[in-house]
């Protein structure tokens, strides 16, 4: 632990795994006391376990990021526990489409927006209703390599494309006000969103064939990656989409 986050808060959602889980234990071993949330309450808990057990703060939220009340709710309680909020991780995030799905499906469409780009939004206002007067914060936001380019269903592209355009606008908007906020953008990630598709040899070996560095990424590789845009070494960056991808969008 190198504490380059020492004496801060963070909140993650979609925290009960993958890549919120890794990112959670990452910015509790900087020195980040974590507030894990997720629609999984049982999953977040655990998540707040394991960083309780390695010796840092945690506590756990069930949420729903689309319901606003709730989310102001569970940021409030972050800010009440602990008198300050300094990161948010706005990560929870569905993919509902695949191969089989018809592209206008609006219902899978309007469910995906719903809670990749709304629940941003509902986040991203909560945070800075604590982050603006505390003149600030760094707010994390997670897009996709969907969200610079064509891959995958029309409502998830449209979605990751949606959080891109919030984190620029918003973070033009506050660039003065000690708030940076910033989005990272993940390539193909070994997780249960990814599991179905890469447990199938054929969908392993298509995909593998499309990363330059000849891996698919990890959790944690994200997380450090969120560890970095959340600490002062990344000071004077913010509206930036960050992609960590192995090299797949330069290919």
């Amino acid at each position: 632990m190198s504490g380059l986050l020492n004496a801060r808060v963070a909140f993650v959602t979609g925290g009960a795994s993958g890549i919120g889980r890794a990112t959670a234990l990452a910015l509790s071993a900087e020195g980040a006391k974590v507030a894990v949330a997720d629609l999984n309450g049982a999953a977040a808990a655990q998540t707040a376990a394991m960083i309780s057990q390695a010796g840092f703060e945690a506590w756990s939220c069930h949420l729903d990021v689309t319901d606003r009340q709730a989310v102001d709710a569970c940021v409030d309680g972050v800010v009440a526990r602990w008198g300050r909020l300094d990161i948010g991780f706005n990560n929870a995030g569905v993919s509902l489409e695949n191969d089989g799905i018809a592209w206008d499906d609006l219902a899978r469409i309007d469910k995906t927006m719903d809670i990749n780009y709304r629940g941003v939004l509902l986040c991203m206002s909560a945070q800075l209703r604590h982050m603006l007067p505390a003149g600030r914060g760094a707010i994390i936001n997670t897009s996709s390599i969907a969200g610079v380019s064509g891959a995958g269903g029309t409502g998830y592209c449209a979605s990751k494309h949606a959080v891109i355009g919030l984190t620029r606008a918003l973070a033009s908007r506050h660039a003065a006000s000690g708030v940076r906020i910033n989005a990272v953008c993940p390539g193909v990630i070994e997780t249960n969103m990814t599991k179905e598709f890469l447990d199938h040899p054929e969908g392993r070996k298509m995909l593998s064939a499309l990363v330059p560095m000849g891996r698919f990424g990890r959790p944690e590789d994200i997380a450090d990656a969120v560890v970095f845009l959340a600490s002062d070494k990344a000071s004077f960056i913010t509206g930036h989409p960050l992609v960590v991808d192995g090299g797949r969008m330069a290919a």
